[in-house]
Parts: C-alpha cells; structure tokens; sequence
C-alpha cells in the first residue's frame, strides 16, 4: 500500500486491486465447482461486509498512508480486538469482558494517546494532515471491525472463497464509484511500481490473506482470530524502518508497546473466560446440521 500510494490514487488502487482479485476468486469457485450463487438475503449481508470492510476499512489504510508511516497505520488497525471487545460487550447475545480486558482496553487506549502525541502536537501546530489521517484509519478500522462481526453473525451458506469474491467485487465497484464522484483518477503514473504494487496487493494481500482471514472467521473464535494482530504492527514497524527508512519516536514506542500489551490482554482475557461467543455458538449449530 505506502508504495502503491506514491504513484496511484487510493481509490484507483483499492478499486484496480479487488476488481482483479474478486472475479480471480470466483472464477476458482467456478473452476472446483464450489458453491458460489448467494441467495437474496445474503447478497444484503455481502454487499454489507464489502463496503464496510473494504470500500472503507481496507481504503482508508490506503488514503492515510499517503500522509503516515505504515507502521503507524499498522499499529493503528491493531485496535481491531479493543473495537470488537466492546462491540461484543454492547450487542444481544453478545460476549461479555472480564476485568483483565477492561485493563486492557484502558491500557490500549493510553497507548493510543501515546502513539500519537507527536502528531497531536503536530496539529496543534497548523499541520493536520497527519492526525486527520489517523482518525480516518481508526474510523476504518471501526468498519472493518463491524463488517468481521456481521460477517461471524450473519449465515451465508455459500463457500468461503466465493464469499470472499463477491465482497471483493463489491468493494471494488464500490471504490470505483469513489473514483468517480471524488474525480481521483487525475495524477495516476502507471508504471512499474503501480503494476507491482498491484500484483502484491492482489496474490498476497487478496487471494491469500483476505481469503484466509475470511475462512477463520467462519471457522474460529473471533478471539484467537484477533490474535493476528500481535504480529502485523511489529512486522509493519521493521518493514517500514528497513525499506521506506520510517523511525519513531520514543513516546511512539511507548504507545506501541501499550496498544500490544492491551491486545494481548483482551484477547487473553476472551480464550480463558471459557464462555462459548456467538461464532462457537454458531459454528456448532452447523456443525450439528
């Protein structure tokens, strides 16, 4: 994303990315004979997740990383378990907190504070870019965070891939309509950076993660799914440090450590509470079926 940013506009990108990998993943539907057609319902509950998900989570990563570090957007996105925690806490039927992720939620958002202090400083100063960029990724990570828990609640009995497809398609259709109302395509440079941020985007963070981290929700407790998010700020940071030269602060490393320690307590405190959520729940029934 932070190199296909520098030459390509965030809604081209996001657009290009998903129109490529969508019909890639249901051609293979196609192709294993997987069952792939949605039912009425359940195109509401795709086009749902895909615009949630990745017409406004997975874009606005994009867009901020044209005025942030990536390992600060990284970090940023590793709230997703703090959101989730307290979108359970507050919904029907939904999973309760222990005291040790309470702990955790205030810990982690102290760590946001930390995490970014120089940029609230920065702001204070005349130049908002920078925070405007970091409430519009954590206002993302609020989407995607809402689509992963409609995703685990709704009941869309068509295959992983082919589900992870359509929302592809979805979200792309979606981010070309932005294309087209913001007039973002003007300064485009398509060479050989924006064809291999492209191809990355498409096999590895699209054939490969997207449709992983799909297949887990349907499969796994949204806890130990949530663990995912340990490790991706840490590799982001050294990516980051070692390829783009981006350094931190050390406040920033301050806020960094609390917002892993807060993750590790919410989703710690969700695997030893030994309650069953709505996805175990679920996932038994069909199970049974």
């Amino acid at each position: 994303m932070r190199y296909g940013v520098e030459v390509l506009p965030p809604f081209v990108l996001a657009s290009s990315r998903y129109l490529i990998a969508g019909p890639i993943m249901l051609m293979l539907s196609a192709i294993f004979r997987l069952k792939m057609w949605p039912s009425k319902q359940e195109w509401g509950w795709l086009a749902v997740i895909g615009v949630l998900m990745l017409g406004c989570g997975n874009t606005s990563v994009m867009w901020a990383e044209q005025y942030i570090p990536s390992g600060l957007a990284a970090l940023l996105v590793a709230s997703i378990p703090l959101y989730a925690a307290l979108i359970e806490v507050v919904l029907p039927r939904g999973e309760g907190l222990p005291l040790r992720g309470w702990i955790g939620v205030g810990i982690g958002f102290i760590g946001m504070v930390f995490l970014l202090w120089p940029k609230l400083r920065q702001g204070l100063h005349g130049d908002s870019r920078e925070i405007l960029a970091a409430a519009v990724t954590l206002g993302g990570t609020l989407c995607w965070t809402s689509a992963s828990v409609i995703s685990r609640r709704s009941t869309i009995r068509i295959s992983g891939v082919a589900s992870a497809g359509w929302q592809m398609v979805i979200g792309g259709v979606f981010n070309l309509g932005m294309v087209v109302v913001s007039g973002g395509y003007h300064g485009a440079q398509w060479g050989m950076k924006a064809w291999g941020s492209i191809f990355y985007l498409v096999v590895f963070g699209s054939l490969i993660t997207y449709t992983a981290y799909i297949y887990l929700l349907d499969n796994v407790a949204v806890s130990k799914v949530a663990t995912y998010a340990y490790i991706n700020p840490v590799i982001a940071v050294i990516l980051g440090a070692i390829f783009v030269h981006e350094r931190f602060v050390a406040v920033e490393y301050v806020g960094m450590a609390g917002i892993l320690v807060a993750v590790f307590l919410v989703t710690s405190s969700k695997m030893k509470s030994g309650k069953p959520n709505v996805v175990d729940e679920d996932l038994t029934v069909r199970q049974q079926a």
